[in-house]
């Protein structure tokens, strides 16, 4: 299995999010995962990896955040925690997003 990180160069919360997601992979005993940074810099680098806004998180090419929407544009995500809405996910939310993904059935 693989994680791709995928951000842009202006984004502040990318490398927090490897960061988080690195600590999730060894506190699961995860070790079949590894996570790549993608820089998405091109108008065509959204398209061609399925980007959402910076960072985007994928596993196996899947968003692993639900109902995530692809973008054209080189931006920023923000996503929604409770009542508020931050620019990184929280690690309870790629905790229980990641544990979600790795329990669904491969397509």
């Amino acid at each position: 299995m693989n994680i791709e990180v995928l951000y842009i160069d202006e984004c502040p919360n990318w490398e927090s999010v490897g960061t988080v997601l690195n600590e999730l992979v060894a506190e699961l005993e995860l070790g079949n995962l590894t996570t790549n940074f993608i820089l998405i810099e091109t108008p065509e680098d959204p398209v061609k990896h399925r980007f959402a806004g910076s960072p985007t998180i994928l596993i196996d090419g899947i968003d692993l955040v639900p109902n995530a929407k692809p973008t054209a544009e080189l931006a920023c995500c923000v996503y929604h925690d409770g009542n508020r809405m931050v620019g990184a996910p929280t690690k309870t939310m790629l905790k229980d997003w990641l544990l979600r993904s790795l329990d669904e059935p491969t397509s």
